[in-house]
């Protein structure tokens, strides 16, 4: 194990150490990204939901208002049919509210079919590579102004193990997650010298949400960690006290 993957399961988060940062989370309406929400936003980050149903993403809304964070914004965005232009609508929304941005954690991903290549449907690929790679460059894209206006930012994308070496079945996902291991390397060579943003990827394990139970119907989810159980790597990446991690693939779940 690396220091500083160590460092990252075993960081302890200052109450206050995310207090006037901007974070936007996608996929925030359920699983890792809603529990990264509340969690950001109980550390003191007003936070960006980002995500495709309304009605959850105002259930987290609601939740964080209740527990005293900061007001969240809402951006309710489909990342399957979104096109290059809505981002940069929405990046022209954000520079007006926020001005800038500290953090993007792109966790919003969608599964498609666990089926052999041969039986894999042309437009289930298309959804997914549409959801997990090409809605994940043009949201970089079109907020990379804003987080360069930051002094201290983060890009944080979600990998999976499947990514890092392919797995029969798993099409694609583990295609999109190897595009996305790629996409993260080549944007942090690129900004590390250029611009104030660390970009990373981590990959959550095996974790109790609705995604992982798809993708395996028959386990027991009560052998899973929740999501809350491994927020350490994701504030830790997402947070000051990453400053100089730069091009790193963290597993919040080591073997």
């Amino acid at each position: 194990m690396t220091d500083i993957q160590q460092l990252a399961l075993n960081y302890q988060c200052a109450e206050d150490a995310f207090k006037g940062r901007i974070i936007l989370v996608t996929g925030a309406g359920a699983g890792i990204g809603r529990t990264a929400a509340l969690t950001l936003a109980a550390h003191g980050a007003t936070v960006i939901l980002l995500g495709r149903t309304q009605e959850k993403l105002e259930a987290v809304y609601d939740e964080i208002k209740a527990a005293g964070g900061p007001e969240p914004a809402l951006a309710p965005v489909n990342l399957t049919v979104a096109r290059p232009e809505d981002f940069q609508e929405l990046a022209g929304m954000f520079d007006k509210e926020f001005g800038r941005l500290d953090g993007i954690l792109h966790n919003a991903s969608m599964l498609g079919d666990i089926t052999p290549m041969d039986r894999y449907g042309a437009g289930t690929w298309e959804s997914v590579m549409q959801t997990n790679v090409n809605s994940a460059f043009y949201l970089t894209q079109a907020m990379l102004p804003l987080l360069r206006a930051s002094d201290d930012a983060r890009l944080l994308f979600t990998s999976s193990s499947v990514g890092r070496k392919g797995r029969a079945f798993w099409g694609a996902y583990a295609v999109s997650k190897a595009a996305t291991e790629n996409l993260a390397q080549v944007l942090a060579e690129e900004l590390e010298n250029t611009s104030n943003i660390r970009v990373n990827t981590v990959n959550p394990g095996g974790t109790r949400t609705d995604m992982r139970a798809l993708a395996y119907p028959g386990e027991d989810p009560q052998t899973l960690k929740t999501p809350a159980d491994i927020m350490a790597p994701y504030l830790y990446l997402l947070g000051p006290a990453s400053r100089e991690v730069n091009g790193e693939s963290i597993d919040a779940q080591p073997k």
